[in-house]
């Protein structure tokens, strides 16, 4: 057992229960929560808390918040709905893919200073600790600002032992580039999760990750590029070829978002992200627990999933 940093305080890692390993309560852009907040829609820390406690009714015990500095983290607004909800909230600090140009010359053992303050001390104003650190790269591959943010965060793990999600590009296999450079940094790469690898179902590829020590997160649901049900297959694969402890589903949900106003200068009810997961943190509970039984999974192998794999991860045991 180990003791987690949540937007609330330190958490045992036994009391995680069932985790949701790369979700969102918002996102948007750095300060927008505060400085616009109108685009986010009216009540909307209320709108937040009444979301998560539905999924807590129906058995969701823990998310973890991938919403970095450049995504508009607000750790305030977390810590109000793990509160009101009783959801246990994990937020990370690291980067995500919009490095503005202001950034360009910063090193990355300076980024990495300032990602071991976010989890030794705290996000700056508050007394709010990060519990995992981000990286990310997309389609563009790691580019020289994504490479010094990806540094960063590797020498940040070294000197916390933080883990590590890593928001990747699977169909361009850039995990590949990615894992390549956590290996020069030193870093324990049972400490790594690549998400959003369910975008692919290359079973090759998501066996060579997974070959290296890597956690999987497969963790876009409902998805958009591949059907839901041929990511269920791919996960039911990896789990019948032997990797059912490292593999990690999750949604990439986003509850609050911008909502973009319709033709007529009204805004919508709902942002477009939600229009696309009416079920949000339930589509697995709802959706795919079902597929999986229905394709011959036990009910043991899918708790590991969600309960033990998310605890094994964070304690490092095999």
């Amino acid at each position: 057992m180990v003791t987690l940093n949540s937007v609330t305080g330190p958490i045992p890692s036994d009391q995680l229960g069932f985790t949701l390993m790369h979700e969102h309560v918002m996102v948007g852009a750095s300060g927008l929560y505060t400085s616009y907040p109108d685009l986010l829609g009216s009540n909307r820390q209320e709108r937040a808390i009444a979301s998560l406690k539905i999924a807590k009714e129906e058995g969701i015990d823990s998310i973890i918040d991938a919403t970095t500095f450049d995504l508009g983290r607000h750790p305030e607004l977390l810590t109000a709905v793990s509160e009101a909800s009783g959801v246990n909230i994990i937020n990370a600090t690291g980067w995500w893919l919009d490095v503005p140009r202001f950034l360009n010359g910063v090193s990355a053992n300076q980024m990495a200073r300032e990602f071991v303050r976010d989890i030794e001390q705290g996000f700056r104003g508050t007394d709010i600790k990060a519990g995992i650190l981000k990286c990310a790269a997309d389609f563009e591959g790691v580019t020289t600002s994504l490479e010094v943010m990806a540094r960063a965060v590797a020498r940040a793990h070294n000197e916390t032992g933080l883990n590590i999600m890593v928001h990747s590009y699977p169909t361009g296999q850039v995990a590949r580039r990615q894992i390549k450079i956590f290996k020069q940094e030193g870093v324990d790469l049972t400490k790594v999760k690549i998400d959003h690898s369910n975008d692919t179902t290359d079973l090759e590829y998501l066996k060579w990750i997974l070959d290296q020590g890597c956690y999987l997160g497969l963790d876009r649901y409902p998805g958009r590029l591949v059907s839901p049900h041929s990511r269920t297959v791919t996960l039911k694969k990896l789990i019948d070829d032997g990797y059912a402890d490292r593999l990690c589903p999750s949604h990439d949900c986003i509850c609050l978002a911008v909502l973009k106003e319709n033709a007529d200068g009204t805004l919508p009810e709902e942002h477009e992200f939600k229009r696309n997961n009416l079920h949000e943190y339930l589509y697995i509970k709802r959706e795919v627990i079902p597929d999986l039984k229905e394709l011959g999974v036990q009910d043991r192998v899918i708790e590991s999933l969600f309960v033990d794999n998310p605890r094994r991860f964070f304690e490092g045991s095999k």
